[in-house]
């Protein structure tokens, strides 16, 4: 019982500090621009407190990247098609990119500070090696395809937050163009033949 409260009010604490970092990094100029004490202050929470919970700045970029991309780790794993297991290796394997490209349109900032997290390359984030991991195995279920590991690189590398963040925010391409791009190049790149987007997205 004396557990209760103290949870609670982490679960409460957790929940303001997500809120205040969504709205920091939409609002910012720079991922950079966003700093512990910002975060920590506009959540109304000691710095103290953001530093025991999750480590360092990495570590609540991490943390918070992980809770909003649950929705879509959920549907790959138990969801219905396109994104779910029923679906075939063809479908997924769009479907998959889709998400991942509106994850990153809608938390352009989000999405830059998370990618700038792995070292001196981003392609030593661990949250890269996942879905990397990931698409290639999607594409090894695929008959006929080689060189599946680079393939899910060349992918991937069209969802980069830098591009997404150049191309919709410098050259404001609209959303919707974006995700018809990324349909018509995975569809050539797998061979899939002419695209469809997830129906729920449309």
């Amino acid at each position: 019982m004396p557990d209760r409260k103290p949870r609670k009010d982490a679960a409460r604490n957790r929940a303001a500090v997500f809120a205040a970092a969504d709205t920091l990094f939409a609002q910012c100029r720079s991922p950079e621009d966003v700093t512990m004490a910002d975060i920590a202050a506009a959540a109304g929470v000691g710095k103290g407190t953001l530093f025991r919970a999750f480590g360092d700045r990495t570590g609540l970029i991490r943390a918070l990247c992980e809770a909003r991309l649950e929705p879509i780790r959920n549907a790959i794993e138990e969801g219905a098609p396109p994104l779910g297991p029923a679906a075939p290796p063809l479908e997924r394997v769009p479907a998959l990119l889709d998400a991942v490209l509106c994850f990153k349109i809608d938390n352009r900032h989000l999405a830059l500070a998370l990618e700038g997290t792995g070292a001196a390359s981003p392609y030593a984030a661990e949250h890269y090696e996942h879905w990397h991991a990931l698409l290639q195995g999607l594409l090894e279920q695929i008959p006929g395809r080689a060189g599946s590991g680079f393939t899910a690189h060349a992918l991937l590398a069209a969802t980069r937050a830098d591009l997404v963040a150049y191309l919709a925010g410098e050259k404001g391409v609209p959303r919707e163009e974006l995700r018809d791009q990324l349909a018509n190049f995975t569809a050539a790149v797998i061979g899939a033949g002419p695209p469809r987007r997830p129906a729920a997205e449309d």
